[in-house]
């Protein structure tokens, strides 16, 4: 049985895109759909020798066990300077034909593909393939997934869709994204409303999941400039809070796991002996650190680098001062990718728990 295409849009970048492509992909895999994925057009890619696809494939190549094929599941790649070259020279580029013949070739092998946008639906719009038009060439449907609340989110919704609307693309549904587990009731019944009335599905509600926004200690060394001085291995460990060498008190450890601590080089040999006094006094049976990050001078005593080694904590020197690190790692955008396996299963069950995508199945 034959199935319209969907096409996966978000209001803005960080909304929560590709962890949603990514469950709604599995759901149907599961209801028994003979389902493809693809990126027509991507940003950010991964130079792989030969292959130079958009690093989202790698992801969806995995779950769904397909050999990646750029010109077919990433026909389009708009890096840096993309834009000026297509300015400069428009009639090298054949944008349009590379996103309809990788269009023929996953409709050939699929019932139904699913197809992920790129940043905000007006991105690419220089080089005429912006998410509606590309949408439009695909002749697929849009799932719009819009981040929790209410009339900031129907306003946004109602902004970034004008694009769809202007190209005659149908959106056949709407996903609520990163809702206040206080404010899902609340939320369900007014933009649902909302929706109805405008005839627009509400396809699900998705609770708002902290484990998704947790950085791995990878990134934040990145963030910060940093270099790394012990475990360098350990560096896929995430990060679900921040705790400063000052701070490390039994009010300020209610959740010890996975704590990354910020100090200054000269007191790390005082922040570990608290730190080994919170695990007693809290019957810890391992370290509640996912990581350290040492600011300023000096070097750790023998203390503190035998207890980073048995814990394998990796630890982390950056030029930055406390301030501005923890500014840098606050301001981190966590994307989910094949390194955050949790992530994955999290999106998995978010997205299949949350979702009714009967709704969107459209036999042709």
């Amino acid at each position: 049985m034959k199935y319209k295409n969907i096409y996966v849009a978000a209001t803005s970048q960080h909304v929560g895109k590709t962890t949603s492509t990514l469950g709604i992909v599995h759901k149907f895999k599961n209801m028994g759909v003979n389902v493809g994925y693809a990126k027509p057009v991507g940003q950010q890619f991964l130079d792989l020798g030969n292959l130079r696809v958009d690093k989202d494939i790698i992801l969806f190549s995995d779950l769904l066990g397909f050999e990646m094929v750029p010109e077919v599941h990433s026909p389009v790649i708009l890096g840096k300077g993309a834009t000026e070259r297509f300015i400069d020279h428009p009639k090298n580029y054949d944008y349009p034909d590379r996103i309809k013949n990788a269009n023929k070739i996953l409709n050939d092998t699929y019932d139904l593909t699913v197809y992920e946008g790129t940043g905000h639906p007006g991105v690419g719009t220089v080089t005429g393939v912006n998410n509606a038009k590309v949408a439009k060439m695909l002749d697929a449907g849009v799932i719009m997934v819009v981040e929790g609340g209410i009339g900031n989110t129907i306003d946004r919704f109602y902004m970034t869709t004008s694009l769809f609307r202007e190209e005659g693309v149908p959106i056949i549904g709407v996903i609520i994204n990163k809702v206040l587990r206080a404010k899902l009731d609340k939320v369900t019944h007014y933009v649902g409303r909302w929706l109805e009335m405008n005839n627009i599905p509400l396809i699900g509600v998705i609770p708002y999941d902290k484990t998704l926004a947790y950085p791995l200690m990878d990134i934040v060394t990145k963030k910060i400039k940093g270099e790394v001085l012990y475990n360098e291995d350990k560096l896929d460990n995430r990060v679900a809070n921040i705790i400063s060498g000052s701070m490390i008190d039994y009010n300020n450890m209610k959740h010890p796991e996975d704590l990354l601590l910020l100090t200054d080089t000269k007191q790390i040999g005082k922040a570990i002996d608290r730190i080994k006094m919170m695990e007693y006094m809290l019957k810890l049976d391992k370290s509640p650190l996912a990581g350290i990050v040492l600011t300023g001078e000096g070097e750790c005593d023998i203390d503190t680098i035998e207890y980073v080694e048995k814990n394998k904590i990796p630890v982390v020197h950056t030029p930055l001062d406390t301030y501005s690190s923890v500014i840098k790692i606050s301001k981190i955008e966590v994307k989910i990718n094949r390194h955050t396996p949790w992530k994955v299963q999290k999106a998995i069950e978010l997205i299949g728990k949350n979702t009714d995508l009967d709704k969107a199945l459209i036999e042709v």
